[in-house]
Order: C-alpha cells, then sequence, then structure tokens
C-alpha cells in the first residue's frame, strides 16, 4: 500500500528540483578559438560556434569601394600586429558592400600571418548585444586577437541597449579587451533613427543632453567609413570583374545591356544588385562561382 505522507511529499520534492535547476550554472563550455577562424557567439549557452567556411568574396573584387577598403585594411593590419587601431563603423547605402568588405579585409589580413597568429572573426547577432559584456569577459581568455562583428547595427523606439553598448566600447570600467577590436555595419551613421532622437529632443529636460547621448554612441567608433550608391561605371566594373574572375564568356556590350536591365528591375545599383545578376549569368551559362 502506497505512504500518503509520501505522495503528499511529491509536489514539494519536484519545486525543490525545478528550483535547483534554476540556480544551477549553465554549462561551461572550453574556450578554443584554435579550431578556425571564425565564430558565432551562442548568448543563451554562453557558446562560440566554430565557422570552418566564411563566406565571402576577394577584396579585390569589391570595386568603387577602393579608399574605404584601404583604410579598414590598414587598421585591421595594425591591430593584428598589436599597434593602437581603433573600432570601425561602416555606415551608408544598402548593398554596397560593408559586410563583405570586414570579412574580405580578414581574410586579405590572415593570409599575410602565420596560422597561431591569425585573427579570429566573431559575428556577434544585433539582438544578442545586451550578452556583449559576456561575450568579451570570454575573449579575455585568450591571446588571440579577435575582430567583433556586428552586421547592420542600429536601434529603435525603447531599446536602451545601446547604452550597454557605450561602455563596452570605452567607457566602461574594465573597457574592451587589449586582443578585441570592434567592427559594425548599419545603414545610418548614428545608429539612431531621425525620429527617435526628434522624440528625445522634445521629451527631455534639457534636449541636447538627450541627443548627446544617443549622438555620442557613433562617437565610440573612431573610424568612420561612408558607403554611397555607385554610378553606372562603377556598377560596370563590378559585373565586369565578377565575369572576368569567374570565366563567364559573354560579349561585353550584352554583358552591359544585360546588367543595365537587371539594376533597372531591381531599382538602383549596388554591389548587390551586380552579385544576384552573376549568380543569374552564371545560372544561365551553367558555370558554378566557385575560385
Amino acid at each position: 500500500m502506497n505512504n500518503p505522507d509520501s505522495a503528499n511529499l511529491t509536489p514539494l520534492l519536484q519545486r525543490i528540483a525545478e528550483a535547483l535547476e534554476r540556480i544551477a550554472p549553465s554549462p561551461s563550455f572550453e574556450l578554443d578559438l584554435g579550431s578556425a577562424d571564425g565564430f558565432i557567439w551562442h548568448p543563451e549557452n554562453g557558446r562560440l560556434e566554430p565557422v570552418l567556411h566564411i563566406n565571402r568574396v576577394d577584396l579585390a573584387l569589391l570595386q568603387g569601394i577602393e579608399r574605404q577598403a584601404e583604410t579598414l585594411f590598414e587598421n585591421t593590419r595594425r591591430f593584428a600586429e598589436g599597434l593602437p587601431a581603433n573600432n570601425a563603423l561602416l555606415w551608408g547605402s544598402r548593398g554596397m558592400g560593408k559586410s563583405s568588405l570586414v570579412k574580405a579585409v580578414h581574410a586579405r589580413v590572415n593570409a599575410a600571418r602565420p596560422e597561431e597568429q591569425r585573427l579570429v572573426l566573431v559575428e556577434i547577432h544585433r539582438e544578442d548585444i545586451p550578452s556583449l559584456p559576456r561575450l568579451l569577459q570570454l575573449l579575455r581568455l585568450t591571446e588571440r586577437p579577435c575582430v567583433l562583428f556586428c552586421d547592420d547595427l542600429s536601434f529603435d523606439g525603447e531599446d536602451a541597449s545601446y547604452k550597454s553598448l557605450k561602455a563596452v566600447l570605452e567607457g566602461g570600467i574594465e573597457g574592451r579587451p587589449g586582443n578585441v577590436i570592434f567592427y559594425a555595419t548599419s545603414n545610418r551613421r548614428h545608429l539612431m533613427p531621425r525620429d527617435m532622437i526628434e522624440n528625445e529632443r522634445s521629451t527631455a529636460i534639457h534636449a541636447s543632453e538627450a541627443v548627446e547621448e544617443k549622438v555620442s554612441l557613433s562617437d565610440r567608433f573612431g573610424l568612420w567609413l561612408g558607403f554611397h550608391n555607385c554610378d553606372q561605371d562603377t556598377y560596370f566594373a563590378m559585373i565586369e570583374g565578377y565575369a572576368e574572375r569567374y570565366g563567364l564568356a559573354i560579349p561585353k556590350e550584352q554583358l552591359r545591356a544585360e546588367a543595365k536591365e537587371w539594376g533597372v528591375t531591381r531599382g538602383g545599383r549596388s554591389g548587390r544588385v551586380a552579385w544576384q545578376y552573376i549568380q543569374d549569368l552564371a545560372g544561365r551559362l551553367g558555370k558554378r562561382l566557385e575560385d
């Protein structure tokens, strides 16, 4: 026969077990940055997932952004060599190669470095910015230089996570680790929409101070690189560069005519539109886009 006292204790024991599970530390993962040159941060379990093949294009194929490429390459090279370097904000038009440039520069810098001194590219997603302090604590445990990368960074509405980003970039007690640099891309120069800044101005007791707090986030990036819409000649240079690299045999006049029509149907010209046309062309020609 079952003991009635034991039955009465079952709910209590269940609650105790659930409470112990909640306060138990999360599973720990050994930090090993030697398995790959790229990682993705997963804050839910404090884990860095290795990326064995980083999706990127060669730096030489990025047309129309030569000045930006040279500046970011030099900044990254100095950082890799242990010299002073700046956090970088790549801002401007969509599809003009901001994130592609970060990945291409990472590859170009690593190509000239021994394997044990290669840069690590760590991607953190926009929605995971509040976990940035935890990630930096983890990266402090390694001596390997790390480029921390956030693509399409921006803040809207009541999002206050920009305050933690400000502190981490420069203003906190610890600051960012010496082996970490932060690169971000955004369509906005100041990372905030104009209506959000105007709202802060209209509701604040001291409007100028409220706006200053918003704008000062961008000031934490010592390097600003602007990306703007490309003209037709640059667009054609992108198309022709891709076609030559991947051996897409098509008369130049036909290539330009098709590329121009493709851009019109997409509502504009950009590096992304050029690559999408090249993918379509390669598919029609039965060619694989492999180096």
